[in-house]
């Protein structure tokens, strides 16, 4: 069986998704995620005389998701790249505005359970971790080249973990010893580093440590920072941006953006009058995010994190 076919992820908040971005069968939309077009399939059967842009920078999405899309008659024109990268995919086809982008951002069910990829810390694999695979810097480079400075700032921010500081000194003491290779080799070193009474509870002891260093090796949060502007200014009137996250870090930097290119005056409090000339660029429709339903949480449980929101152009 070709690896296409087996490319499966579920879609998060797949309705919420759809619904949010007000689908017109004549309109323009971008699926800034591909994945294995699970939202992008739900648009393209809406979609009449519109056309439905894919973009995508793990070749094996783009596998899937174009023999998923090729059973859809509505246009479709996908692309290998970074959703950073959409307005150059734009302008090279000669499109201006679009009716609708979004993007599910994180790591899909596939590269999490697809061992070799290295993602995942319940199964014994090289410690990768890139969705382009084209680049590289891996995370067994980060983990064995990073300063413990870097280190620690990294799995402290990204990771939020407590235990940060001494995850990343017991990292720098094993890797003198010889190269941190696989994922159990640092799930070892991080277990060895958080006190016995807190692995007992919670979650797995390695969740946050490989959080960040995928976040870092992605440039994940600085990435979406540098996209949500851009994509807004490229949204027609009525166009909608729909994003789903799955930690704090992503959802602070939503939230921070839409509410931003909603009230955008930067006037002090004290000022009677607006004076910056800063003007609203639309509506930030959620205010509280759309979460999963029982149903879906019973069907999924790795939705349980996710949050949409959604912003409509003015």
């Amino acid at each position: 069986m070709e690896e296409s076919k087996n490319f499966k992820h579920y879609s998060v908040l797949l309705d919420e998704t759809i619904e949010g971005l007000n689908i017109k069968p004549d309109g323009i939309y971008v699926d800034g995620t591909l994945g294995g077009a699970g939202h992008s399939s739900e648009v393209a059967k809406r979609l009449e005389t519109g056309l439905l842009i894919g973009i995508d920078q793990d070749e094996d999405a783009i596998k899937a998701a174009t023999e998923r899309l090729d059973r859809f008659p509505s246009k479709h024109i996908i692309a290998r790249c970074n959703y950073a990268d959409f307005a150059k995919v734009l302008d090279d086809n000669g499109i201006c505005k679009v009716d609708g982008i979004m993007l599910d951002l994180g790591v899909s069910s596939y590269q999490l359970d697809t061992p070799e990829r290295g993602f995942s810390y319940n199964t014994d694999a090289p410690l990768d971790m890139r969705m382009d695979r084209r680049q590289e810097l891996t995370a067994a480079t980060i983990v064995n080249t990073y300063p413990e400075a870097e280190l620690y700032r990294i799995i402290r921010d990204y990771g939020e973990d407590n235990f940060a500081k001494n995850i990343a000194k017991h990292i720098c003491i094993e890797r003198q010893k010889k190269p941190i290779e696989t994922t159990f080799e640092l799930n070892d070193i991080i277990r060895a580093s958080i006190p016995a009474k807190v692995r007992e509870k919670g979650s797995h002891p390695s969740k946050r440590t490989f959080q960040a260093i995928r976040i870092e090796l992605n440039r994940e949060l600085e990435v979406l920072k540098e996209s949500i502007g851009a994509m807004i200014d490229r949204l027609n009137p009525g166009g909608r941006l729909c994003i789903i996250t799955f930690h704090s870090l992503e959802d602070r930097i939503v939230k921070s953006a839409f509410n931003t290119a909603e009230k955008p005056c930067i006037c002090p409090p004290s000022f009677p009058v607006c004076v910056c000339g800063r003007v609203s660029k639309g509506r930030h429709l959620t205010k509280k995010p759309i979460l999963p339903s029982e149903e879906e949480l019973n069907e999924n449980s790795r939705s349980k994190s996710a949050k949409l929101r959604i912003f409509e152009r003015a």
